[in-house]
């Protein structure tokens, strides 16, 4: 199968894949191409950018998460426009525990067959990028490199430097981008700021898209994804009928989610319906509840003043209705959220308090779920991955755990998935085909609808 496909690199966290990456999408729309973002790693935030930019939904490709096949199962079905373009994570080179190649970007892209551009940030940098560029096309024996990106070059003269010193590598310039402040994108903590939380978000990106495409040699992109390597056809999904509803929350507070687990609860006959936990005054009507990640501590006092959404999500888990959470979706059912001094009282499904810290929990996660759960029907080894800020206090001895950890920190010493009658809530991320998640989780929507 033939998928005109790119890969976007970054030879170090911070260089400006994503903006780069969106400029290229933007620049291969305008002469005429449709285009499929994806994006390396666990990561939320950055696809939200690529979303915006070309008006597609965002698939993630995760070999922790999803396994070698899945992921490529992902790539091929998931590729339906003229040109997909994968946005990398970290270094090129970086992969799980940070002494190995796997989960980095130069696996996926190995997976994938995909060409890739590499982005260097040539800000404080001159003759020695050459040497920089040949170390990463030696360090592997396939690097898969055909082009260059050069970032934040300060003037003609350093251009020429750096032009002069990359001959070596015989290597394709496609970007020499300016630098300019005006291109800076606004962060926050967990990364780039996701353009959920401002309208004008997007229009900023667009605008950083055109600047920065003036830079690139778009013509010599399209031909590097002119004659791609083919990839095995995969089986198309076969949707289930509609057999139950799913309220998702959806806003500015709750936006982590990842597309293909969305498509899984639909294949399993669920319909999704969207909701805000910020705006809306209760729940729509529904078998089930999902309340992804987010940033429910930047908006905790509009979540406080909701009541009447707090008491109907309280009311739906002593009722039994099957409610899972992951990360904010977890501070979101504890007592109270304590942000910058300030306590936000949450909806109190878990008799447990949120406090935020300094510190970053960034982990992939390996244990084993050890009960039966909304989405395990038995134990088995569980993958997933965690990052946020805060951490659980004050946890009532009464709660219980269903997944003990080998591997990440999640609620309390290596224990995550805290059980309260039908409702599951942990600070780890699970992608639902890498098991029978969402069939489970469907199958008990049914089975409450039918009470």
């Amino acid at each position: 199968m033939k998928i005109p496909r790119i890969v976007l690199a970054g030879a170090t966290s911070g260089v400006g894949k994503t903006s780069i990456t969106c400029a290229i999408i933007y620049a291969l729309q305008k002469h005429g191409f449709s285009v499929q973002p994806f994006k390396v790693g666990p990561d939320y935030i950055d696809p939200s950018y690529l979303s915006s930019i070309s008006n597609h939904e965002v698939y993630n490709l995760d070999v922790w998460l999803m396994g070698k096949n899945h992921l490529l199962n992902s790539f091929v079905s998931n590729s339906k426009s003229d040109v997909s373009v994968i946005e990398g994570v970290m270094g090129y080179y970086d992969g799980y525990e940070g002494n190995s190649n796997y989960a980095s970007t130069h696996h996926v892209a190995s997976i994938t067959k995909s060409p890739v551009i590499l982005v260097l940030d040539a800000s404080k940098t001159a003759r020695s990028i050459g040497a920089a560029v040949l170390g990463f096309q030696k360090f592997h024996r396939n690097s898969r490199i055909v082009g260059i990106i050069l970032n934040k070059i300060g003037s003609k003269k350093h251009e020429l430097l750096c032009r002069n010193a990359l001959e070596k590598t015989k290597l394709p310039i496609i970007g020499i981008i300016p630098k300019n402040s005006l291109l800076d994108i606004e962060s926050r903590h967990l990364g780039l700021l996701s353009t959920l939380d401002k309208k004008t978000l997007k229009t900023k990106v667009t605008k950083i898209s055109k600047i920065i495409s003036e830079s690139l040699d778009i013509n010599q992109i399209i031909k590097i994804i002119k004659n791609p390597i083919n990839l095995p056809k995969k089986s198309k999904h076969v949707y289930k009928k509609p057999k139950t509803t799913i309220a998702v929350a959806l806003d500015t507070s709750f936006n982590f989610y990842y597309q293909d687990n969305l498509e899984a609860l639909c294949r399993e006959g669920a319909q999704l319906n969207f909701f805000s936990p910020v705006k809306d005054k209760k729940i729509p009507k529904c078998d089930g509840l999902y309340i992804g990640g987010g940033f429910p501590e930047i908006l905790g006092n509009p979540l406080a003043k909701n009541t009447s959404m707090k008491e109907s999500i309280k009311k739906l888990s002593e009722n039994n209705m099957p409610i899972y959470a992951e990360c904010g979706g977890l501070m979101y059912l504890t007592k109270s959220i304590l942000s910058e001094n300030k306590k936000h009282k949450m909806i109190g499904v878990f008799d447990a308090e949120t406090k935020m810290t300094n510190k970053m929990r960034l982990n992939y996660t390996k244990g084993k779920i050890s009960k039966n759960t909304i989405i395990s029907e038995k134990s088995h080894i569980i993958q997933g991955h965690e990052f946020h800020y805060s951490q659980l206090d004050s946890i009532s001895h009464d709660l219980k755990f269903a997944y003990t950890l080998e591997i990440g920190e999640g609620i309390k010493k290596h224990q995550d998935g805290l059980m309260q009658d039908n409702t599951l809530a942990s600070y780890g991320h699970l992608y639902f085909d890498s098991s029978n998640y969402a069939q489970i989780f469907v199958k008990n929507c049914i089975n409450y609808s039918r009470r």
